[in-house]
């Protein structure tokens, strides 16, 4: 059993729509004011990004139907499929149809990609491949990237804190397709320690059901030990890849955050009372310095997505990074704009819930 589209997004949907709903009826009237007017901010701005690459799509050079056929096909039949697609009507009629179409659900038909196979199909196998990516990176980029600069900040002006900070410049600053290539090359290609891209062994692919699309989750629950161990295998490199690429910003924040935490008065008073060093720095200081840092992961989420496109295609992982690549690559408009409306709603909601939760946590900002 497949995990579908459809039941990924209303998984997602309900979750919010529950953690939205406590917030409505629990919280106080400046609170559910916010939550009504941030839920108001995302629709406009899923509609402006949609807007934005249904227009680009087609302004570019080149169609789904040129790209799909050989050169030097005859000019009649390149209009008669156009046709067939609807390319060759005026772009407004174009644009209401698709607005219409994702308003019913309908993400459209892939034109290249996988030929006539609805997007909907699509997304809903790639984006589990994504998921399986992503939140391994999100976990280690939080634990060590907090860690990290509460160290940092511990020891100011220090060994060690020169030498975080220049890791997270380093980070930061590192093409993310290069430390890619780079860690293919000396741990799969001269070590030969790892494997070089893919998600799975294509000899272990078929030994367990595909329940989830997660290989981690579904190979556990077949009990499959050597195909996890391989799935494992193979996660380790793109993970690392884009865990690095993210985990520089969260150094720097919360060392900035806490080394301002730890020169506050309450800070200094429990120093004066005795309270142990460790018990200062990384209950009293680390705990009050999480608020900007919570903020940040919710801004992260476009960082991170757009770091996926990158280390899917470098690493051959078939996520939703690498259909968007691919499907600009073939010009496959329905599949970039149903990727991008995927992307566009994931960034809207988990921004939203981030600033919610950013609201319960420091009421000023509900005014």
């Amino acid at each position: 059993m497949e995990l579908t589209f459809g039941t990924l997004c209303g998984g997602g949907l309900l979750i919010v729509g529950l953690f939205l709903l406590y917030a409505i009826m629990t919280g106080s009237r400046s609170l559910r004011n916010y939550v009504i007017t941030r839920l108001l901010l995302v629709l406009p701005m899923i509609w402006i990004l949609v807007t934005l690459v249904f227009v680009m799509m087609r302004v570019l050079p080149g169609d789904p139907i040129s790209t799909r056929l050989k050169p030097g096909t005859d000019q009649a039949t390149l209009d008669r499929l156009r046709e067939r697609a609807g390319l060759d009507r005026p772009i407004y009629e174009q644009y209401w149809d698709y607005l219409n179409d994702i308003a019913h659900g309908d993400l459209g038909v892939s034109n290249n990609v996988e030929q006539d196979r609805p997007v909907t199909q699509i997304i809903g196998r790639r984006l589990p491949a994504t998921i399986e990516l992503v939140m391994p990176a999100i976990t280690l980029m939080l634990i060590f990237g907090i860690a990290a600069g509460a160290l940092s900040a511990n020891k100011h002006k220090r060994t060690l804190d020169y030498s975080f900070r220049i890791t997270s410049v380093v980070a930061y600053a590192v093409p993310i397709f290069w430390l890619g290539l780079m860690l293919q090359i000396v741990f799969a290609r001269q070590l030969e320690f790892l494997p070089v891209a893919q998600r799975i062994n294509p000899r272990f692919a078929n030994d367990f059901t595909h329940r989830t699309n997660i290989y981690l989750i579904d190979t556990l629950l077949s009990g499959n030990g050597q195909a996890f161990g391989d799935v494992l295998k193979h996660l380790v490199l793109p993970t690392i890849t884009l865990t690095i690429a993210l985990i520089g910003v969260f150094i720097r924040l919360t060392r900035s955050n806490m080394i301002e935490v730890l020169q506050e008065d309450y800070v200094t008073a429990s120093r004066a009372r005795g309270v142990p060093e460790r018990k200062v720095v990384y209950f009293h200081a680390l705990r009050n310095s999480f608020i900007p840092i919570m903020t940040l992961i919710g801004l992260q989420v476009a960082v991170l997505l757009a770091g996926a496109v990158l280390t899917e295609t470098t690493f051959s992982w078939d996520g939703l990074g690498k259909l968007l690549r691919d499907g600009i690559a073939l010009r496959d408009y329905p599949v970039v704009q149903g990727t991008v409306v995927v992307f566009a709603i994931t960034v809207g909601v988990m921004s939203t819930l981030t600033d919610i939760l950013y609201a319960f946590i420091d009421p000023r900002i509900r005014f």
